[in-house]
């Protein structure tokens, strides 16, 4: 599902996925917390904060790990879903 939140669009599935921006001088992407704990080995490249990474306008855009990291934040959500309905 595709929305927008905080003046940036945002991909959701059973909650927050990832909002995204362009700015003056790169892409961020705006994962949520458990995603980019999860994956913090990958990301600690990229990551300028706690759930950010900054991308360089003139670099190619690591697709593999941001699909990584949406498919993880799916999972996390996923069982965020199953543990309310126990």
């Amino acid at each position: 599902m595709e929305k927008i939140s905080y003046g940036m669009p945002y991909y959701g599935y059973h909650g927050r996925l990832a909002y995204f921006a362009h700015a003056k001088g790169h892409i961020g992407l705006y994962a949520m917390v458990d995603a980019m704990d999860a994956l913090r080995d990958e990301v600690k490249k990229y990551r300028t904060s706690k759930a950010t990474l900054r991308f360089s306008l003139d670099e190619k855009l690591p697709a593999a790990l941001i699909k990584k990291l949406i498919k993880t934040g799916m999972k996390k959500n996923d069982e965020m879903v199953r543990a309310k309905k126990k």
